[in-house]
């Protein structure tokens, strides 16, 4: 039986990678409200990076509210954070250049 891949925003990978190296504690709907994305989204994502194995969850029993969970990255999603990191650079500045291009030529059609 084939296995089905989930497929993943560039750009939603790498903010949850980046966010989960920085707070592996952060619940899925912290994870909802800092990225700005539905709970269902961060929850498919969320398993999906799991799948691909880029991140992995330790459950803490003990804690009060029982369903407690890490999600830490592993030395492959690691990896493949640098790696969306550049690309997310990347598409940020062609997009910087051209929003200012853009307004660069509005500008100029205002003072004609």
């Amino acid at each position: 039986m084939k296995k089905c891949i989930k497929v993943i925003d560039a750009d939603v990978h790498f903010k949850v990678l980046h966010l989960l190296e920085a707070k592996p504690q952060l619940t899925q709907r912290e994870l909802s409200k800092e990225l700005g994305i539905s709970l269902g989204a961060v929850n498919f994502c969320l398993k999906a990076l799991i799948e691909i194995g880029h991140i992995k969850t330790k459950n803490f029993n003990q804690h009060p509210r029982k369903l407690a969970y890490m999600y830490l990255l592993t030395p492959q999603g690691l990896a493949e954070k640098i790696c969306l990191t550049s690309g997310f650079l990347k598409r940020k500045m062609d997009e910087y250049h051209a929003l200012k291009k853009e307004i660069q030529s509005l500008k100029s059609s205002l003072k004609n």
